[in-house]
């Protein structure tokens, strides 16, 4: 149904425009609060550097068109530059040819994620799931590399990951802690340990098991090594009494904004302060980086909530 509203509005769209010379941009999706939701800007010298590796990957990509990997990087550094229906249509020509690949599904699935189709997110992770179910798992390289330039997630992580988030949103709680677990249990470092023991905890607080949801973060201390996931790492600390909420909203670029304010969001929210809950949400929003899964989350539980 929210596909066919996009398409709705951005044929709307396209109507008004014929007209002028020059056509307003078109969204890349549509919220939950059914705002239209555009590419992101970035500054001049981090898009030359995406359009560069864009082109490269699309190189290799025409070198190499048999390739699942070629369909693979050039499909994501296409959503690096935040046009992710053009990646998702990359994906799906790719799985035209490569019906199988459990890669391409992983991050077909990531991408609806980002369009705020859960339903598609759910049903190409499952089957990615199921393709590597009993498989050696295998390292994920980096896009977009930490500090350290040390990949941190695997191929079945992130299949569990993105498919628990889906979940998530959806409000499937009970899904959302049966797939982070997966991804937990797979996790060879802490930052993947810490990023869906957040979530783990998050989803057994919405259900009520707050015995569960403890248990699920009390290895995290204020003194780990962590490469990566520091806005997850903080909301655990959070969590456990060890930082005050307010110490999250107040630093941070709004990748970390949108992650740590969730995360002090929902805290509020399972306290019952459904007043400060819609507020943080808010803060989220306002950050307008609408592709984190901090601000989805929150998105989705305003509607939730029926605001607007």
């Amino acid at each position: 149904m929210r596909f066919l509203m996009l398409a709705l509005f951005v044929a709307a769209c396209g109507a008004e425009t014929a007209q002028t010379p020059d056509p307003a941009p078109q969204p890349e999706a549509l919220s939950l609060l059914d705002e239209p939701l555009y590419l992101l800007e970035t500054d001049s010298t981090t898009e030359a550097r995406q359009l560069a590796q864009l082109a490269e990957a699309r190189e290799a990509w025409e070198a190499s068109p048999d390739d699942v990997q070629s369909w693979v990087w050039l499909g994501r550094r296409t959503a690096y530059l935040t046009r992710y229906r053009e990646a998702i249509d990359i994906y799906t020509r790719g799985l035209r040819e490569h019906p199988d690949s459990p890669h391409l599904l992983r991050h077909r699935g990531h991408r609806y994620l980002s369009v705020r189709g859960f339903d598609a997110a759910i049903a190409d992770l499952s089957r990615a799931a199921e393709l590597t179910s009993g498989q050696p798992d295998e390292i994920e390289p980096d896009g977009q590399p930490n500090d350290a330039g040390i990949p941190t997630s695997t191929l079945q992580t992130n299949i569990w990951y993105h498919l628990a988030l889906a979940h998530y949103f959806k409000g499937n709680f009970d899904e959302a802690a049966t797939a982070m677990q997966q991804c937990f249990d797979l996790a060879a470092n802490n930052d993947m340990r810490v990023a869906a023991a957040d979530w783990l905890f998050m989803s057994h607080s919405r259900l009520g098991n707050h015995d569960a949801a403890e248990e699920a973060v009390a290895f995290v201390q204020p003194e780990m090594e962590i490469l990566e996931n520091h806005s997850y790492h903080r909301r655990i600390l959070m969590y456990r009494g060890l930082m005050n909420a307010e110490e999250l909203l107040g630093d941070g670029e709004r990748l970390d904004m949108a992650t740590q304010g969730y995360g002090v969001g929902n805290w509020y929210l399972v306290q019952g302060d459904t007043t400060r809950a819609t507020e943080t949400f808010r803060r989220v929003l306002a950050t307008g980086y609408w592709p984190a899964f901090g601000y989805i989350a929150a998105e989705a539980d305003l509607a939730r909530l029926g605001e607007s």
